[in-house]
């Protein structure tokens, strides 16, 4: 979990994510242990240490949406990635997926995201597509907004079709979002005056910065809005010097 210590209204902006991961180190146990080449040559690829500045880390936006919020009964019907940089959005490399969740949708979900059984009718399952999207994550780390549905349904997912799982790096900008409201809340003065912290949904989290405001719950824009999201985050509350180890989890 992320906690900052300062901001940009009060002074520079410090990070501590507690132990620092080495995720390079973790990857190279994993390529030893995993079985599929797909996994393999995922974990193979090289992937920036905790002691890299943010200026020179590459990352991936990723996001879902997906029949329900349940990882073992859901199922992830649409992807959603954008390739970026602290100071650029490389929108050539985005891509977009809709795979189908080989179960019926539910009302409310159809409601939420707009994909209908005639969208999924011809879509391919996630394993036929599954190359493009981890040669797409590959070597990046991930930023999402809620950190539990993308790992939780990535990992389920490739469980229930190759028989293990993927673990990677991610950034996320809910928990960044949370911390700087917290803090935003701290001492006696906010405490008298009942402040509370604000929303950290992603819409919510993004007008906070000035972001212009999309339509929500497709998933490359929520992609495109999340990497935003951390780009102004990073202005906000971190040095281009900040270390990717004190935000990744």
């Amino acid at each position: 979990m992320i906690s900052l210590l300062g901001s940009k209204a009060c002074g520079e902006a410090e990070a501590d994510s507690g132990e620092t991961i080495n995720w390079p180190e973790r990857f190279a146990v994993l390529a030893a242990e995993a079985k599929d080449v797909r996994l393999k040559r995922f974990y193979e690829t090289s992937l920036v240490g905790p002691e890299t500045p943010i200026s020179q880390v590459p990352f991936v936006a990723l996001d879902f949406e997906t029949t329900g919020l349940k990882p073992d009964e859901d199922e992830i019907i649409s992807i959603g990635l954008v390739p970026f940089t602290q100071q650029r959005i490389q929108c050539k490399g985005s891509a977009h997926w809709i795979v189908n969740p080989n179960r019926p949708l539910n009302d409310e979900s159809i409601v939420i995201h707009g994909i209908t059984h005639s969208d999924l009718e011809q879509a391919p399952d996630l394993e036929v597509v599954l190359d493009e999207v981890l040669d797409a994550l590959a070597g990046k780390v991930v930023v999402v907004h809620y950190k539990w549905i993308e790992r939780e349904f990535m990992d389920r997912a490739l469980r229930a079709r190759l028989g293990e799982g993927i673990l990677f790096p991610v950034v996320d900008t809910l928990d960044i979002e949370a911390s700087v409201q917290r803090k935003a809340c701290k001492g006696w003065f906010n405490k008298l005056m009942g402040k509370k912290p604000g929303t950290v949904r992603l819409g919510g989290s993004r007008e906070r910065y000035g972001l212009p405001a999309y339509q929500p719950h497709h998933a490359l824009t929520d992609a495109l809005a999340t990497a935003e999201l951390l780009q102004a985050q990073l202005a906000w509350h971190f040095t281009p010097e900040t270390l990717v180890g004190e935000i990744w989890q």
